[in-house]
């Protein structure tokens, strides 16, 4: 179970306003530490993380960059003890991964705080995917599910043929969930 929650409001460094939703990727690049560091990585989360845990910023990208973002929320997502979507709801979630109705049934069932971080999730993915921000990042509802989906849920399996099924299902059911789940009381928290 999620113990709390952050709201984080990305900024860059210097900016007087929020970065918008129409930044475009540069470049993709995953949020691993293990990733060397080079001129083209420093915005990425392998560079922002250590000086972040530091408490000291990290130095200004010439351009701002919207993986960096993106990387620390799926990082921090990814690194819950617990996934966002509990162990103990993941098949219900494989199961009914292409039925919208069942798919927010799940969603209620979640215990609070879980349903509220994850409902807080899906409204910004809701952004995302509205026609003026896709044409832009390039990102639809198939590509974000894909990107959230292990992010959000876990397979437990040690199976590889388990898992690379399930993975299709997850990233379904997230998809279902980005067009059809009711987010609309969330308006004004995001």
């Amino acid at each position: 179970m999620i113990t709390h929650a952050f709201r984080i409001k990305f900024m860059p460094l210097g900016a007087e306003r929020p970065l918008g939703v129409r930044v475009q990727p540069g470049h993709r690049c995953p949020g691993q530490p293990s990733q060397p560091v080079t001129h083209s990585t420093l915005p990425c989360v392998s560079a922002t993380g250590p000086h972040l845990a530091q408490g000291c910023p990290p130095s200004r990208p010439a351009e701002p960059r919207a993986v960096s973002p993106a990387s620390l929320l799926k990082l921090w997502y990814r690194e819950l003890e617990e996934p966002l979507i509990p162990h103990e709801f993941y098949e219900q979630c494989i199961a009914h991964y292409d039925s919208p109705e069942a798919a927010v049934a799940v969603v209620h069932a979640l215990p609070r705080i879980n349903r509220m971080v994850l409902c807080y999730l899906i409204r910004f993915l809701q952004v995302f995917v509205q026609p003026a921000n896709v044409a832009v990042t390039k990102m639809d509802v198939s590509n974000l599910a894909m990107v959230m989906a292990p992010n959000c849920l876990r397979c437990q399996s040690d199976d590889p043929r388990v898992i690379f099924e399930n993975t299709r299902k997850e990233m379904s059911f997230l998809r279902v969930l980005i067009q059809h789940l009711d987010t609309s009381f969330m308006e004004g928290v995001l």
